[in-house]
């Protein structure tokens, strides 16, 4: 290692032309692939392709013709009469017809088109309404075919919409202050290209109507959009910011740009090396720039602060630079090394854009790492003398005492003196933070990155407030054809039943129950020698041959034997089965009375309204009849309207799958949480009339099946990352009370963090979980450098007490500079619109704060009470007697 050292500090300083012109090629190159980059913001990926949730989520969408759904909203909160005016509903089919057009020639195929998908909209003048022509008649008809012209008119489409319970709080609010139109797409990532065509048409429109976009698609689609839009922001602000902090501390302009160049440069190569293997940049890998300039800052500014305390006139640059490396050259090598194992750990993790994220982190991490140590000292060596006139530590210095190196001087004596109640302090600190932790809710919402002013949240907040939720959950209920399964003891039920049937038609057909018999006794033939055959099919067929060889008035009892058969195979369907709606009717119910849901839609709820017009139009008749044969009319009328397809949203064409939609008025993962375990407790509590299964469809679900994988995978991550770290550093330091050590500082900081988390009730989303693997490398950073030189001071001097003082010089100074420029550095973050890096600039600030703080306090405290144990058998090197500068190494046992 000491061999591969001197050979990159030689070539560093010796050839500086020429490292500086390869490693900038070297960035270009990686740089030329920036044009590639594909943006992806799809929640569905952060599952693998074959993940179980992922795979049935898009097999429900085929089955029942699911589509994601921009929601567009209007209120009119002014007028009297709301949205039902006959102004605003003029806007509202203005607005429908124009998102009718919002199709787009499919640039892979150009027979398709893209966009809005036109036959499944849901606005006033594209749904129906249903009402009782005459009895036993129905009639369909547009709800809105065209605006109304007066309030008259307007009225009546409000009478007409709040008839149908389906519509009531789904496309109107029962407040009748606001209206929806329903937008169905082709495919969710053509969902920003509608919202922004939507908000140019509203632009148009005048009135005293809001108007709000939201929806999933729209958010998710959104932030893919924005989030670079926002880093080209809140980047050039942070690095701004650590410029004027870097000036601040170091006083030369060209210096100050080092960690800059090496920070930029560190991001190309790493996010150019990304893009060009082929991998997508997702929200989480958007976030590399931010982890990796933090780092790389981190890195060149320990050099730079070393050069600043070190460097005088008679040394000069090359001689400096040199001791710096052969100083820092080490510790360096060992913190990127632990921090990129941290990062690269998240490869356990089962989320593929947390894996590519952790790998191209840890990756970054040692491309800046390098970069440092072959960068910044030929950077240096080819400044111009001048520059280094009145610089370093010496220079600005001599005579007076900095604010930052008297506030230095004050921790350590703080440390060395109270040692004792200190570790008092922290063994609360943590007893706090582990009751905050125990308080932490898990929990994520892609709406709420957005910050509480953008458009698409406000959309989101008024929207929920007046209808019964935006966020769809998709129940889907499945029965296997039960006749596959049947067992002797099922055909021999059916074989009673059959027989008492034709007990039945005695009266009609003398001999029809030994007719009965006999045909029972063929057709189990039949059944035990065609094993697979389906025994109701079987039967069907059977009498269908009889009943063609039959004469006189044996024709008409096999057809009756027929019906018979064909009224069971009915029977084995479950959602023509009125017990089976009625049964999902009072799942509806329960989960709507728990306040779960807003609203669901059922293929109980298209009966009943049929079954309502069918019977009287009354709302007492709005209910599941008795009759399978009653319900399967319902099913069959419904097919006569101008939108027979939408049946096959809610069941299947063999009615052996149905579909349940809930909406919900939130996002967030604990209430679709919260629904998912009350349907699994209702039927528990209440089984089914028939063996059915469910699951779940949809972002909503598919938004809580990756982040409950992601909060355990980062779990495993985390503790592996911590195994990992502790491991490397017994083993770079030769020590196991020393590398347990160098963990102080990361195991309070991250309890301290997690806890206040917990304590002030913020949600443990994607973000925070990530940071917690920045807060593995920061920490570890500070620790093994204050270690590392803790030991090389102590060496020399053979006290503790000597070492102390020492360590408050230059080592903690190029801490505390790390700690401000980053903490201060990443703030202006803050002004960014999306919630994510929002929250990266909170808890980089605060990461850095507590492991700075800690590392400065808290290790010379644990030092000081066990400095006898920690450097028992420790190898000191004593001055030799004669007036040269070399040392003797001598073993002193303590």
């Amino acid at each position: 290692m000491n061999k591969l050292k001197q050979m990159l500090i030689s070539f560093a300083t010796r050839r500086s032309w020429m490292t500086i012109v390869l490693l900038l090629v070297l960035a270009v190159f990686c740089g030329s692939f920036f044009p590639k980059v594909v943006i992806d913001t799809d929640p569905e990926h952060m599952l693998p392709a074959d993940e179980p949730s992922r795979v049935f989520h898009n097999e429900a969408k085929k089955k029942f013709s699911l589509s994601e759904i921009v929601v567009l909203g209007v209120i009119n909160e002014k007028n009297p009469h709301g949205v039902f005016n006959p102004d605003t509903l003029s806007r509202i089919y203005e607005l429908a017809e124009f998102s009718r057009t919002l199709r787009w020639e499919n640039p892979d195929d150009p027979a398709k088109k893209d966009g809005v998908i036109e036959v499944d909209m849901i606005a006033p003048s594209m749904v129906e309404h249903i009402t009782q022509e005459g009895p036993g008649t129905i009639s369909f008809d547009w709800l809105m075919p065209h605006p109304p012209s007066n309030q008259a008119q307007a009225d009546a489409v409000r009478e007409k919409i709040f008839s149908n319970p389906m519509l009531t709080g789904q496309l109107a609010s029962e407040d009748g202050k606001a209206m929806c139109i329903l937008l169905p797409l082709t495919d969710k990532y053509q969902s920003y290209r509608v919202y922004t065509a939507l908000q140019e048409k509203i632009k148009e429109l005048g009135g005293d109507d809001e108007f709000h976009i939201t929806g999933l698609p729209v958010a998710q689609d959104a932030i893919g959009i924005e989030m670079f839009t926002e880093m080209s922001l809140a980047s050039p602000l942070a690095m701004g910011t650590i410029f004027l902090l870097l000036y601040f501390f170091f006083r030369k302009l060209s210096l100050t740009f080092l960690p800059m160049i090496i920070a930029t440069l560190s991001v190309v190569m790493t996010m150019g090396t990304m893009i060009g293997c082929g991998f997508e940049v997702h929200i989480m890998s958007s976030m590399i720039p931010v982890f990796l300039m933090s780092i790389a800052v981190v890195d060149s500014i320990h050099i730079l602060s070393e050069f600043f305390d070190l460097y005088t006139p008679e040394k000069g640059r090359k001689e400096t630079i040199v001791e710096v490396l052969n100083i820092l050259f080490m510790p360096m090598l060992y913190t990127s090394l632990t921090s990129a194992a941290g990062f690269i750990s998240l490869a356990l993790t089962p989320i593929p854009p947390v894996q590519i994220f952790g790998v191209f982190v840890g990756l970054g991490i040692m491309v800046a790492w390098l970069l440092t140590i072959m960068f910044v000292p030929a950077y240096i060596m080819v400044l111009p003398a001048r520059i280094f006139r009145n610089f370093g530590f010496t220079k600005h210095n001599s005579g007076k005492t900095t604010l930052l190196s008297r506030l230095l001087e004050k921790t350590g004596g703080i440390s060395y003196r109270y040692a004792k109640p200190l570790l008092g302090l922290f063994l609360i600190l943590l007893v706090v933070s582990a009751w905050g932790i125990s308080k932490i809710q898990i929990n994520d919402n892609p709406v709420k990155w957005f910050a509480p002013s953008h458009p698409i949240r406000l959309a989101d907040t008024a929207l929920n407030k007046h209808f019964a939720g935006t966020y769809p959950a998709y129940l889907i209920l499945e029965s296997e054809d039960l006749e596959v399964h049947f067992s002797n003891s099922d055909k021999r039920k059916i074989a009673e039943r059959f027989v008492s049937f034709s007990r039945g038609l005695s009266s009609e057909f003398p001999n029809a129950e030994q007719k009965a018999v006999n045909f029972m006794a063929v057709l189990m033939d039949m059944s035990d020698r065609a094993a697979d055959g389906l025994f109701l099919d079987q039967a069907t067929k059977l009498a269908a041959g009889m009943a063609e060889q039959a004469k006189g008035d044996d024709f008409y009892l096999y057809e009756e034997f027929g019906s018979f058969f064909s009224l069971e195979k009915e029977l084995q369907k479950p959602f023509k089965s009125p017990e089976m709606l009625s049964y999902l009717a009072g799942l509806q119910q329960e989960i709507f009375k728990a306040g779960l849901v807003g609203k669901s839609i059922a293929p109980a709820d298209l009966v009943s309204k049929i079954h309502q017009e069918l019977t009287d139009g009354k709302e007492a008749s709005y209910r599941v009849p008795e009759k399978m044969q009653t319900v399967g009319e319902c099913y069959m009328q419904f097919q006569q309207s101008h939108r027979p397809h939408d049946l096959w949203h809610y069941v299947t064409p063999d009615y052996n799958g149905a579909c349940v939609v809930f909406m919900l008025s939130s996002g967030d993962n604990m209430v679709m949480e919260a629904v998912e375990t009350f349907v699994a407790d209702y039927f528990q509590r209440n089984p089914p009339p028939s063996d059915i299964s469910h699951n779940w469809a949809g972002l909503t679900y598919i938004n809580v099946a990756w982040q409950s994988q992601m909060v355990e995978g980062m779990l495993r991550s985390f503790l592996g990352s911590f195994a990992i770290v502790l491991l490397m550093a017994v083993f770079l330091f030769r020590s196991l009370k020393w590398g347990v050590l160098c963990m102080v500082p990361l195991t309070i900081t991250i309890a301290f963090i997690y806890g206040f988390i917990g304590i002030i009730g913020k949600d443990y989303d994607m973000p925070v979980a990530v940071l917690g693997v920045l807060t593995l490398g920061m920490s570890v950073d500070f620790a093994i450098h204050f270690v590392e030189r803790s030991r090389k001071i102590y060496a020399k001097t053979g006290s503790w007490k000597e070492t102390l003082p020492r360590m408050y010089g230059a080592p903690a100074r190029a801490i505390s500079r790390n700690v401000l420029v980053i903490a201060i550095g990443f703030l202006p973050m803050l002004i960014s619109a999306l919630i994510p890096y929002r929250t990266t600039s909170l808890l980089l600030s605060s990461i850095m704060l507590t492991s700075g703080i800690l590392t400065l306090v808290a290790m010379p405290a644990i030092i000081t009470v066990a400095s006898k144990w920690f450097f028992a058998g420790a190898k000191l090197q004593i001055p030799a007697r004669s007036s040269s500068d070399a040392t003797v190494t001598v073993k002193v046992n303590q």
